[in-house]
């Protein structure tokens, strides 16, 4: 069985995209669809930047879906066909349900861009802070974050794979949680060059914003089922995951425990498209799964053939 995932913000590249135009139709296709929904030439962005604008949250999030629908439609495979499960990392999310065919592209690209404006203001520029515990479980890095809460937020956001863990929270809380972060075991403590507190509880405004959004888009049931980040469960039903979509922008990215859950009703083959990130946290998690990336043209021949 395969799943294909999809990956989420800071797999973002000037030249993204670039390949996949140059070689097809429906590649270009995508692209000009998000520019017309988007009103904006994100295309350009991506291509040329400059790096700062494609950085900005609310450019960042719509590329990366579009780099990664153009690269599952430049393949021209069914991806219904030739899988059995979606899930997405974050904002991948959404990626993968355009992909199950749940939500429309140019739908798609406006939510994202809502969405990555409305997580940037949420929380004032220098307030709040991100950093990844390397070398830690999720016990360690729960540990680590309750330690050095001290009445801020400090939360993990993101349980990536076994050895990689990250926080989110106010700055302080954040520093704190650096400072101690080899004494209570893990192996490395960095702090992420992020915008705002992704996935903690400071995100409350935006998911305010997001249940507002979501509740004025048709969302259909995905072709086949999505594994939530928040539950690390498959869903189909159109509500449920509307409600998840809201949860998820306060709520952890249960990623690791989403892989584990796939491998166990069966999933032997993740295939990434757009990117190479989430492929080196799925085989540190399940060391004897076959992983395909997907990001360039020569790649999608070398996956055409695979399938």
């Amino acid at each position: 069985m395969r799943a294909f995932i999809f990956p989420g913000q800071g797999s973002q590249s000037i030249g993204m995209g670039q390949l996949l135009a140059e070689a097809s139709g429906k590649a270009r296709d995508v692209f000009g669809e998000v520019d017309d929904a988007l009103s904006f030439g994100l295309s350009r962005v991506m291509a040329d930047g400059p790096i700062d604008a494609l950085t900005l949250t609310e450019n960042a999030q719509p590329a990366i879906m579009a780099n990664a629908i153009a690269t599952l439609r430049a393949a021209e495979i069914d991806p219904v066909a030739k899988s059995s499960f979606f899930a997405g990392h974050s904002l991948g999310e959404y990626s993968a349900l355009c992909a199950a065919s749940a939500i429309d592209l140019s739908a798609t690209a406006r939510l994202l861009r809502q969405r990555g404006q409305a997580m940037q203001a949420a929380v004032p520029v220098g307030e709040g802070a991100m950093a990844a515990l390397l070398g830690a479980s999720v016990e360690i890095g729960e540990k680590i974050a309750e330690a050095a809460a001290q009445n801020e937020t400090c939360a993990i956001a993101n349980d990536n794979d076994p050895g990689q863990v990250v926080i989110s929270g106010h700055r302080g809380a954040i520093e704190r949680a650096i400072e101690m972060a080899r004494e209570m075991g893990a192996k490395r403590a960095i702090l992420l060059p992020v915008s705002a507190p992704f996935h903690c509880a400071l995100m409350a405004p935006a998911a305010e914003v997001m249940a507002q959004a979501l509740a004025k888009v048709s969302i259909g049931q995905p072709l086949r089922p999505l594994y939530a980040n928040v539950t690390a469960q498959p869903v189909q039903a159109p509500d449920t995951i509307r409600e998840l979509l809201v949860r998820q922008v306060t709520g952890r990215v249960r990623w690791r425990e989403s892989v584990v859950a796939m491998a166990e009703a069966g999933v032997t083959h993740f295939i990434e498209l757009g990117a190479k990130v989430l492929g080196p946290m799925v085989k540190r998690t399940l060391p004897d799964a076959l992983v395909t990336s997907v990001v360039t043209p020569d790649d999608i021949d070398a996956l055409v053939k695979e399938l």
